[in-house]
């Protein structure tokens, strides 16, 4: 087993274990939607269900600087014994998520414009598409709001609070969703409603058990520290950072839906299906670098190098371990998983034709998720914009070259290279954390 006491493998599985559970219960829902639209007659109602999605991709995804930033600043503040700082950390990523989610809404008329000129769809995808979108939007305040207070349960160390909100969240979602689709028949519509109603309860829980973690720390909350301008300048400049490699992200993830588009609807529905895989996957590693950015942040936060090198080291062992797991799952159950995920018959033909490419994820994946939860305790927001950029640029380059002469094998080759660019370019950069340390 790799270096490093009993105790810091212990404390790897205990923040990383909630995480896993809660995390893997996101790619569920997602392939609850995936099944109940995609044993509808029409293969558009998936391909609805994946644009729909896509959007939401950039507009949660791009903003998830509220629960990475929210989280490496308190779990510096939490090492370092600053009461105060745990606690003006989430008052001010409560504020900005609630600014950005005003304007979200009161921007989803140019913002479904904006996607439908972008995208080229069938009509039947696109008319139902607008419909899951301009329902779904609804649930931005409660949704950017749960980013910050999951951030901040992370940073405190706090991952069984994660577990319960997003259980319940999700869990009600996907009772939701056979209700309103199945039960009432409301198609596309119904799977975004059960959404947004799940959001809303979610924020709930979340607010009741933030209330009680707070009541266990001392002092009260400082509104003179949540406007500090060097404190908000520092949390504005990471959260700007980590904005642009998110979008970069979430671009490349849009990117390859709407070039899937571009081949079709059957091989666009495929696409959607096998997305589900990376989902599972990226949900379950995200475990291991939620834990590698609480143990490092809070190792920053003390000063402590010893701790430093000992957290990256165990959580990295045991992200390894679990990629080459999945990656023996993917292989002997991929067939069977994409059969449970659609009855269309030619969605599951060209699902099976691109299976090794999704298979082989986890594998090419795993350093970017743990690299990017290392990056994100040490609060090194800017190596990490510039290393996503850097990816993105090659992962374009590639879809140029390889879409025209290889169709869909192009599309995953590129997704795959992006995917194993991200952790070698961030590899690349490493000496950085070494350096958040004095001494």
């Amino acid at each position: 087993m790799i270096a490093g006491s009993a105790e810091h493998h212990r404390a790897v599985w205990r923040l990383s274990v909630p995480i896993i559970l809660s995390n893997l219960s996101v790619p569920l829902l997602g392939a609850v939607d995936t099944a109940v639209v995609g044993h509808l007659p029409e293969p558009h109602h998936l391909g609805a269900v994946a644009l729909g999605s896509m959007v939401f991709n950039f507009i949660y995804w791009g903003f998830g600087f509220l629960r990475m930033g929210t989280g490496g600043l308190t779990a510096q503040a939490h090492g370092a014994g600053d009461s105060g700082e745990v606690r003006a950390a989430v008052a001010r990523g409560l504020i900005l998520a609630g600014a950005i989610a005003l304007v979200t809404v009161a921007a989803q008329g140019p913002i479904v414009f904006l996607v439908f000129e972008a995208v080229e769809a069938s009509a039947e995808v696109e008319a139902s598409a607008r419909v899951y979108v301009l329902t779904r939007i609804w649930g931005a305040p409660a949704a950017l709001s749960i980013y910050v207070i999951l951030g901040w349960f992370l940073g405190m160390q706090n991952t069984r609070a994660t577990l319960y909100v997003q259980l319940w969240m999700n869990g009600l979602n996907i009772v939701l969703d056979v209700v309103f689709v199945v039960g009432f028949e409301w198609g596309v519509f119904g799977v975004a409603l059960a959404t947004v109603i799940a959001e809303f309860a979610g924020l709930g829980l979340a607010l009741w058990l933030m209330r009680g973690a707070l009541r266990e720390i001392a002092g009260r909350l400082d509104w003179a520290r949540v406007r500090s301008r060097r404190r908000m300048r520092m949390t504005l400049g990471l959260n700007a950072d980590i904005f642009v490699r998110t979008v970069c992200l979430v671009f490349a993830f849009a990117w390859f839906t709407a070039q899937g588009a571009r081949l079709g609807d059957v091989l666009l529905a495929a696409n959607a299906v096998l997305m589900n895989f990376q989902l599972f996957m990226a949900h379950g590693l995200d475990g291991f670098a939620h834990a590698a950015q609480a143990m490092v942040g809070r190792a920053v936060g003390a000063g402590d190098r010893a701790e430093l090198r000992a957290a990256i080291r165990v959580s990295s062992f045991w992200a390894a371990v679990t990629a080459s797991g999945l990656v023996l799952v993917y292989g002997v159950a991929g067939p069977g998983i994409v059969a449970l995920l659609t009855g269309i018959e030619d969605v599951r033909n060209a699902a099976g034709a691109y299976l090794p490419w999704a298979a082989a994820m986890p594998a090419l994946s795993v350093a970017a998720f743990q690299l990017d939860g290392i990056f994100l305790g040490a609060t090194l927001g800017r190596q990490m914009r510039n290393m996503m950029i850097v990816s993105v640029a090659a992962y374009l380059a590639l879809c140029a070259l390889l879409i025209p002469a290889w169709g869909n094998h192009g599309l995953w080759f590129a997704f795959a290279a992006f995917m194993a660019l991200r952790g070698v370019t961030l590899g690349a950069a490493y000496p950085a954390v070494r350096r958040s340390i004095p001494g």
